[in-house]
């Protein structure tokens, strides 16, 4: 019997799909999809006779109900999810069920959005001495956020935000996100990055509402702040390639005069 297979499909670049991820894809008897988030494109490396099945309009039963049935038949089924399934995926509650279910489980990670909009934009997350940390978040909304991770405390760390599934309450994030980064902070919004409709936007916080109301955009968006976001060099560079830095790999070596 084969397990389960829950594969990150990546933010949509059916290349961006990991090598594990579409091996398993093109392998199985059965694919669940969430056909609302997951780039028809991606579903290329399914084989063709493959039964496929959207589960968009699907309850968790009936996504768990398919799985089951698969599995039982004896067959290769994949599960698989936009970006990675362990971000935002309501991956927890599946996997819980397949084990009720006795089902055996395997995860392959895929690549988020908020990487391939830093590859997209040519940006940094993480530059040193100015953030060394990047923090995944949601404004609250229909999904409840705990108090102590609200966007107003998020900001006063100062580090990366990636904003996900929240272009809709712009107006309420860049309001929180106000109250501790400047104006002028950088700001970046990535519209279904990596799909062929990919939109990017630049500007700073103090614009973000105005730029994402001005271009429409609700759904599929990726918010991003930051002080890495700016362009030019960075004020410091990185330790790792400096040729006086010692670690594991390299002995350090004093600066020629």
């Amino acid at each position: 019997m084969h397990p389960v297979i829950f594969v990150g499909a990546g933010p949509g670049d059916p290349e961006l799909i990991t090598v594990k991820g579409q091996r398993a894809l093109a392998a199985a008897r059965l694919v669940v999809y969430t056909g609302s988030l997951v780039s028809p494109a991606v579903l290329a490396w399914a084989d063709p006779a493959a039964e496929l099945i959207d589960s968009a309009a699907l309850s968790l039963e009936e996504i768990v109900g398919h799985l089951v049935r698969g599995y039982r038949a004896g067959w290769r089924v994949v599960r698989l999810h936009s970006g990675d399934p362990a971000l935002f995926g309501a991956l927890q509650e599946q996997l819980a069920a397949l084990e009720e279910e006795g089902v055996p489980y395997e995860i392959i990670p895929g690549v988020t959005a908020a990487f391939a909009a830093a590859a997209a934009l040519k940006r940094e997350l993480t530059l040193p001495e100015v953030t060394q940390t990047v923090i995944f978040t949601r404004a609250a909304g229909r999904t409840a956020v705990p108090e102590r991770e609200a966007l107003s405390r998020l900001a006063r760390h100062g580090a990366t935000l990636a904003i996900y599934l929240s272009a809709h309450l712009v107006e309420e994030v860049a309001a929180e996100l106000l109250t501790g980064y400047p104006p002028e902070t950088p700001a970046a919004v990535a519209y279904r990055v990596s799909w062929p409709e990919e939109r990017l936007l630049t500007c700073t916080l103090g614009e973000l509402a105005a730029t994402v109301r001005g271009a429409g955009l609700t759904r599929h968006t990726l918010i991003l702040v930051g002080p890495t976001l700016g362009a030019g060099k960075p004020a410091a560079a990185s330790r790792l390639y400096d040729a006086g830095f010692s670690h594991g790999c390299r002995r350090g070596r004093a600066p020629e005069a």
